[in-house]
């Protein structure tokens, strides 16, 4: 759905001693209140690796993949399978760092040029040795303006990829991109098997298709709206799974989703929004719920600039007006951070002082007064401003009442209409699916820990934006192109400042990975890298 992509009081956001591999529910809960308190600062990576072999492990998605080609995958369900199955050229690490992947190494002998040498001793899981001519055509079937990877974005500077030796790809780029080099590390740098795509042509990444990658795990098998199972490879370049199974199921109800956990029918699953169900998670003595890293934020989008949303002051009225310590607390119900800008403190990869500091120019509090002000100079909107709804969503319907009553707060009439939710994602995609809608809620999320990554949404080039705002093009053009880090953080700061003073989307929260899992089991990737990363290599039985 998305880049393809939840009483008042304010939640304390320090808390002491939290270990990387285990910020869990009940190391956090306030005594207070029951809410449920997370330092953003000390989220957890990684859960302990687990001790001993399993015959399998039963993992839940909030619903069926449409495709486990890496190109399609840009959301959820389908990057949490396809992770543990195509790997990528650069991997993805649980602090949201990368290492080689499988190019052993990456040189750059100017600003446009990238050679990857592809790692010795790959194999698919047919056997068949990963080639140069693998990875080549991997890429190049995301080159164009014809191509349809939901990742194209990133290669928009791609003049050429060529196989330059046995075990060697040549990137030439139009212009240094600063973007294309890290996306190598997300399922846009994942490799598949030429000779079977090409075989398998439209069908490739679905149950009729099937896939051929060199991941820890294999597709075993896909029976469409049943399961999707995978099975270790024992023939794995690296260390091979303990699982020796690993079975996905689609339950999209979440309540029957937590029984499933609570029981043990289900052993794990990551939720993309806090579920309803949640402290009953967090009391269980069944499962173990852990809070990661993470590049996801919630927001509200803007879709029409000609309707009510469209003045500067009424946007910044409506955010100035927004109580997000309660929004977290209480539609979050704990498991969330007030935001300020759209990328948070996890994008902070380089320059972190500089971020930091200007992070701080904005504030979460909300304004009411200067909010008021701000509606009186722009004119209320004389029809209401209507936000669409996902329906079946506690998180969006309890923040759609958030904003309401911000709105009416300082004079904004704000209507909600309610969207059934297999057609809720049109609207990203669809022009006729927003029409008479000036905004809706979204999860999103850059790819890796560049605030530039998300913040190019915004650029009139970018497939994200839909609705042609254009009012930050010079600074992000030129970061995207400047390779010096001090000065791409300037430009990419600049950016930010823009496009949080005309909120073009409206930041309300920072949303850490939610992961539950079984205490029959661990190891599984606590971060945002379970989206990239081969996540459930390191799942094996508890003691």
């Amino acid at each position: 759905m998305s880049r393809r992509r939840i009483t008042i009081a304010t939640a304390a956001l320090a808390v002491a001693g939290l270990a990387l591999t285990g910020c869990t529910a009940s190391e956090n809960t306030d005594e207070t209140d029951g809410g449920l308190t997370v330092d953003l600062s000390n989220l957890a990576t990684t859960t302990e690796p687990g001790a001993q072999p399993v015959d399998e492990v039963k993992w839940n998605l909030p619903y069926e993949p449409m495709s486990l080609d890496p190109i399609f995958g840009f959301n959820y369900a389908e990057n949490t399978v396809t992770a543990n199955l195509c790997e990528s050229l650069v991997r993805l690490t649980p602090d949201l760092s990368t290492e080689p992947g499988l190019a052993s190494g990456v040189e750059q002998p100017d600003d446009t040029t990238i050679v990857y040498t592809i790692r010795d001793g790959v194999t698919f899981w047919d056997g068949k040795p990963l080639t140069a001519e693998d990875v080549a055509y991997s890429l190049q079937r995301q080159v164009g303006e014809t191509a349809t990877s939901y990742f194209s974005s990133y290669f928009q500077n791609v003049e050429s990829v060529a196989v330059t030796a046995p075990d060697q790809v040549t990137v030439k780029l139009t212009q240094p991109d600063v973007l294309f080099t890290q996306a190598m590390g997300t399922a846009a740098g994942a490799i598949v098997q030429k000779a079977a795509a090409e075989a398998a042509g439209e069908a490739f990444g679905t149950p009729d298709g099937g896939l051929q990658c060199t991941g820890p795990f294999s597709l075993e098998a896909w029976s469409s709206g049943k399961s999707i199972e995978l099975a270790a490879y024992e023939g794995y370049w690296g260390t091979v799974p303990m699982a020796a199974k690993l079975s996905f199921s689609f339950i999209a109800d979440e309540s029957t989703a937590i029984n499933a956990l609570r029981t043990g029918d289900v052993d794990g699953q990551y939720f993309y929004l806090p579920p309803a169900g949640l402290t009953q998670l967090e009391s269980s003595d069944e499962v173990t719920t852990t809070y990661g890293k993470s590049l996801v934020f919630w927001t509200m989008v803007t879709t029409n600039f000609d309707g009510g949303l469209g003045d500067d002051r009424i946007r910044q009225a409506l955010s100035l007006a927004i109580d997000r310590a309660a929004l977290t607390k209480v539609v979050f119900q704990g498991a969330g951070i007030p935001a300020t800008t759209l990328a948070g403190p996890d994008y902070w990869g380089y320059e972190q002082e500089a971020f930091e500091q200007a992070h701080e120019e904005f504030s979460a509090d909300a304004d009411f007064e200067r909010a008021k002000q701000l509606v009186a100079e722009a004119g209320a909107p004389t029809e209401p401003i209507v936000l669409a709804v996902q329906g079946s969503s506690a998180v969006h319907e309890q923040t759609a009442n958030v904003i309401q009553a911000a709105g009416q707060a300082i004079g904004l009439e704000i209507e909600t209409k309610v969207i059934p939710v297999e057609q809720f994602g049109n609207l990203y995609f669809d022009e006729t699916a927003r029409e008479g809608i000036d905004g809706f809620f979204t999860t999103n999320y850059g790819s890796f820990a560049d605030a530039l990554d998300v913040y190019q949404f915004f650029a009139s080039t970018d497939s994200h934006n839909y609705t042609g705002w254009d009012h930050a093009d010079e600074q992000l053009f030129a970061a995207r192109a400047e390779t010096d880090p001090a000065a791409r953080a300037d430009l990419v700061i600049d950016a930010q400042r823009i496009i949080t003073t005309e909120l073009p989307w409206i930041p309300l929260a920072y949303e850490p990975v939610t992961l539950v899992q079984n205490d029959r089991i661990s190891g599984a990737t606590a971060s945002f890298a379970y989206l990239y990363a081969p996540w459930a290599a390191s799942i094996g039985g508890t003691e």
